[in-house]
């Protein structure tokens, strides 16, 4: 989103935008009644052959090939460090006009090969990785909403792999039910607190009882990583907020054991700049430093580091298994 949108966007009030209109504005395309598609900047720049994600620097995700999709735009959390508009009443998912899976997934490709169109005449673009972009190599369902609430979920990520796909999933860790149940290349869990207090601050959930749910997640996530499905725990760190306990967090992260620990600083984008300040992002030496107490109290060690993207990888041996797509 440019900044001229965004300061379109903040002149608004939230009573006066409607789900279609900020999706508009943001660049999204509409995939089916409930899910939607984005080109990040990261694809963007790896067509041009300018830098890639640090899921490419740390996995071997090909940015220019990654499809960024979520199956609906619902969430039960409000989080505060969310560059979404947390503030717009979505829509419930209507189990009755529910979309299939298969018109998702192609109809998500279909979008993301639009989306990309004027790279095909752009003099920046280098044409051996925009031909290559239209088939995409990885799905990260990701984008918006909390993707656990889509029923269909499990076999939405089959029709991927089938489309000869890796998934990587990314979830808030409320719904321990469809997380016992999915099976992607690559599940993500984000926690974003050390403790119950400060995830009502921060997440601001539907209720309260979601956070016995994340706990139960953890749990879940460990039989994953042990079923063969990498597992890895992302702490979005947003500086005086969440970042003055870091062994309650390496105790959480002992339920999980996941393969690979993101600690991510926050981001001053979108419309959490009108809900947390500057101020509130981490330095890169400042994350390190919080990313080396939580491994203090832990058997994980420094795998790697995006300053471009403030991200530190912990990892138990400080190596990465790559996927290489």
């Amino acid at each position: 989103m440019s900044q001229k949108t965004e300061r379109s966007l903040f002149k608004i009030q939230p009573e006066d935008m409607s789900v279609k209109d900020i999706m508009k504005k943001q660049s999204y395309a509409p995939v089916g009644a409930h899910s939607a598609v984005k080109t990040c900047t990261w694809l963007k720049n790896a067509i041009n052959d300018r830098g890639v994600c640090y899921k490419s620097k740390f996995y071997g995700v090909s940015s220019h090939r990654c499809l960024q999709m979520t199956p609906t735009l619902s969430c039960n959390q409000k989080c505060i460090f969310c560059w979404r508009p947390t503030e717009i009443k979505v829509p419930d998912l209507d189990l009755e006009k529910m979309d299939k899976p298969e018109l998702i997934v192609y109809e998500s490709i279909k979008a993301q090969r639009k989306l990309l169109t004027g790279f095909g005449g752009s003099p920046n673009a280098v044409s051996e990785l925009y031909n290559e972009s239209k088939t995409p190599s990885n799905v990260a369902i990701s984008l918006s909403g909390e993707p656990t609430l889509y029923p269909y979920l499990p076999e939405l990520i089959d029709l991927y792999k089938k489309e000869n796909m890796s998934v990587f999933l990314v979830t808030n860790g409320t719904n321990p039910e469809m997380i016992q149940k999915v099976k992607p290349t690559q599940l993500y869990m984000s926690l974003d607190a050390p403790d119950f207090e400060t995830y009502l601050n921060l997440c601001r959930p539907e209720n309260e009882n979601q956070w016995s749910l994340i706990l139960e997640s953890l749990k879940k996530l460990n039989h994953k990583r042990k079923e063969g499905v990498r597992t890895a725990l992302r702490i979005t760190a947003v500086k005086d907020l969440n970042t003055s306990d870091p062994k309650g967090f390496s105790e959480l992260i002992k339920i999980a054991e996941p393969d690979f620990i993101e600690i991510k600083s926050y981001m001053h984008v979108g419309f959490s700049r009108l809900r947390l300040n500057r101020s509130n992002m981490m330095e890169m030496d400042e994350l390190k430093e919080f990313a080396s107490k939580i491994a203090k109290h832990l058997d994980y060690k420094f795998a790697g580091e995006s300053e471009p993207s403030r991200v530190v990888l912990l990892t138990k041996d400080g190596t990465v298994n790559r996927i290489n797509v």
